[in-house]
């Protein structure tokens, strides 16, 4: 029986959860996620929890912060004024916005504290600083 090896393309089932059991995304009532290994396209620890599954093989990994979407960057904080926003936004804790930097390229924030006149933009992905949990089945090996 072939194993999942490194720069395989594979389809996998998952289910990702916060260390408290909170699911935070699952392939389970849509198509499973195919994904060509070695392409940098999933956090590492996914891709290396992958490696030596069998087809229809299931197991549950936790990958630490590191192997995931690392530490929280503090410089990825940013203050704004409100008056940068449309004036019909009214910004909420956990809200997401995107912005533009100089060269036009946009990113994606999330509104981390409302102050009086400014707001504090978080640019780090919605899971760092997390360790995650992972249920996988690897549905086949293309």
């Amino acid at each position: 029986m072939s194993k999942v090896k490194e720069n395989d393309t594979v389809k996998v089932h998952y289910t990702g959860k916060l260390t408290n059991g909170q699911i935070f995304d699952s392939s389970l009532q849509r198509e499973p996620l195919e994904v060509a290994l070695g392409q940098g396209q999933l956090i590492p620890g996914f891709e290396k929890g992958l490696i030596d599954m069998a087809v229809n093989e299931k197991k549950t990994i936790t990958i630490a912060k590191e192997e995931a979407y690392g530490e929280v960057n503090e410089s990825l904080f940013q203050k704004i004024s409100k008056s940068q926003l449309p004036e019909d936004l009214k910004p909420e804790v956990g809200m997401g916005l995107v912005g533009s930097n100089a060269d036009g390229q946009q990113q994606q924030f999330r509104v981390a504290k409302v102050e009086a006149d400014d707001i504090i933009l978080d640019g780090n992905h919605p899971l760092a600083g997390q360790d995650l949990v992972f249920d996988l089945e690897v549905v086949e090996i293309l």
